[in-house]
């Protein structure tokens, strides 16, 4: 028979994972609970009353046109900005694997972005791209692009897209960079003495090879639109014109901050919770069918 090996019992493990516990439930799972509670209330903006109605909000909310033009306004920006941040590293991460004398030098300065802040990052896009004095406007209006994002929606979406790709770039550049690594340079050798050109080899060998990596990042970069780019918004748009660039998480500022509806912006954040949830269930599942492969 296989004997059994028996650690003795040791409060070490529970006290090194304790202060990790604490931080969950205090930052994560009691405001998660909080905005379920509230969200079945209806609440007095100076706390002097609330009423129990049950699923109200939510019914509100599904009944709320302008509510609804956000959810559409949120899948493009998401899709958006996950395409582009998405092609443009793995091109950048293609160039770079194949860079050999000071390959160092540019993987640091293509990781660089990722450090910045996204307030900080939604401010530089602002001076570039200022109608007044902006280094960008100006070269638009000497091709005859008339450039003003505070009353163009479609130009002030299409800036908040270029921002928030440009800060993701450099985290989808980090694991392409890494899955491309992990092929066997044989395979990429033995194509390249078959007469396969660089577009080839990547499409039909380096490509299909990193697809896993692809299906992952496509889950972070949906999620990171969704939530992370409140900062970038704030600090480039406030939402405007005229909500055009409002999306769900900064509907939940707009409404539950400045116009106090508490109730309803709980309803709307529990929403997006589920909606999280659904993605990080979808993606926890398709590594479980890799792990069996």
């Amino acid at each position: 028979m296989i004997k059994r090996v028996h650690f003795p019992a040791s409060p070490l493990p529970y006290l090194l994972v304790a202060p990790q516990i604490a931080i969950t439930i205090v930052f994560f799972i009691w405001p998660a609970g909080q905005a379920m509670y509230q969200s079945f209330l209806i609440e007095d903006a100076f706390g002097f009353g609330r009423e129990f109605v049950w699923f109200e909000n939510f019914q509100m909310l599904l009944e709320d046109p302008l509510y609804l033009e956000a959810f559409g306004r949120t899948i493009f920006f998401s899709a958006m900005v996950a395409a582009l941040s998405m092609v443009l590293s793995l091109i950048l991460a293609g160039f770079a694997d194949r860079v050999v004398r000071g390959a160092t030098i540019y993987r640091t300065l293509l990781i660089w972005p990722y450090a910045v802040a996204p307030v900080l990052a939604g401010a530089l896009w602002v001076f570039m791209f200022n109608p007044s004095v902006g280094i960008i406007a100006y070269w638009l209006d000497l091709v005859g692009v008339e450039w003003n994002h505070l009353l163009n929606g479609g130009q002030a979406m299409a800036l908040i897209i270029f921002a928030a790709s440009w800060k993701q770039i450099a985290y989808n550049f980090l694991f392409y960079l890494a899955a491309m690594q992990a092929i066997p340079k044989s395979m990429i050798e033995a194509a390249a003495i078959d007469g396969a050109g660089p577009a080839r080899r990547f499409w039909t060998i380096i490509f299909p090879l990193v697809s896993p990596t692809t299906f992952f990042l496509l889950i972070i970069n949906i999620v990171y639109a969704f939530f992370d780019t409140f900062g970038i918004i704030h600090a480039v748009t406030e939402g405007g014109p005229a909500n055009s660039t409002v999306t769900l998480v900064y509907k939940v500022y707009s409404d539950g901050f400045i116009g106090l509806d508490l109730g309803g912006s709980a309803a709307q954040s529990v929403i997006l919770m589920v909606m999280v949830i659904t993605l990080t269930v979808i993606q926890f599942r398709f590594v479980e069918r890799r792990v069996e492969y």
